[in-house]
């Protein structure tokens, strides 16, 4: 099997660390994202051989026509990470259906229609892997982002069902739940004040996620796993 993987979300923080990880390991990367001129910075970053695409997760057509203009360029894709997410936090009373509606499109539905262009491919293919990148407020919760949360708790349930439906299929599905990891989403957080609940005492990197993702797509026999990956995070308030 080749070693061509899509990366939603691959522009920046996560995505962007697992894509450097996967060229350096021998992939041919799809870098996607809503910004094509970031995605097109880091696919020329990676060395040559990687491309490019526009795409808004959150519409069913734009997903499509990507993985259409990705499969006529590079072949079909048999490995997936979705790495692409918004959070808008808040208390729920002060939140807009508008604000909930958008993170849960893009944040959950944006995975599943991913996952699902992708296992047409990867049937074809006779076997692939996919990792969905989720966060740990999907498993602990936290204060003022309960959509967000809403929307990462679906993706454990979604992932680890998806692994039951397509395992004889030879097609893996996991997921990493990261912690706080130093990225764009996370610049607006009080850090001195959470660390005191991370015993290893820091923030991750996004290279450290990057690392469980890649390990999670290259286990033979790993499906249906949420690994956390938090430096030991402990109960959030």
């Amino acid at each position: 099997m080749s070693k061509l993987c899509a990366v939603f979300g691959g522009s920046r923080g996560i995505g962007k660390a697992v894509a450097h990880r996967l060229a350096q390991k021998g992939y041919c990367l799809a870098i996607i994202a809503r910004n094509l001129d970031l995605a097109q910075s880091t696919a020329k970053s990676l060395g040559g051989g990687h491309l490019a695409f526009s795409c808004d997760v959150s519409k069913e057509e734009d997903i499509q026509n990507t993985f259409t203009e990705m499969e006529k360029s590079l072949g079909h894709i048999n490995y997936l990470v979705n790495a692409a997410g918004i959070n808008r936090d808040g208390l729920l009373l002060r939140t807009s259906a508008d604000d909930m509606i958008s993170q849960l499109h893009t944040n959950l539905l944006g995975t599943m229609l991913t996952c699902k262009a992708a296992v047409k491919s990867m049937i074809q293919q006779q076997g692939g892997a996919i990792v969905n990148v989720g966060s740990i407020v999907g498993l602990k919760g936290n204060s003022g982002q309960s959509i967000y949360s809403a929307s990462k708790a679906g993706l454990v349930g979604f992932s680890r069902s998806l692994a039951k439906e397509v395992a004889r299929r030879n097609i893996r599905v996991n997921m990493v739940a990261p912690g706080f990891i130093h990225t764009d989403m996370t610049e607006h957080l009080k850090e001195e004040q959470l660390k005191k609940a991370i015993p290893l005492g820091r923030f991750g990197k996004p290279e450290e996620v990057a690392k469980a993702v890649v390990f999670l797509l290259e286990s033979p026999y790993v499906t249906g796993h949420v690994l956390v990956v938090d430096g030991g995070l402990q109960l959030l308030t």
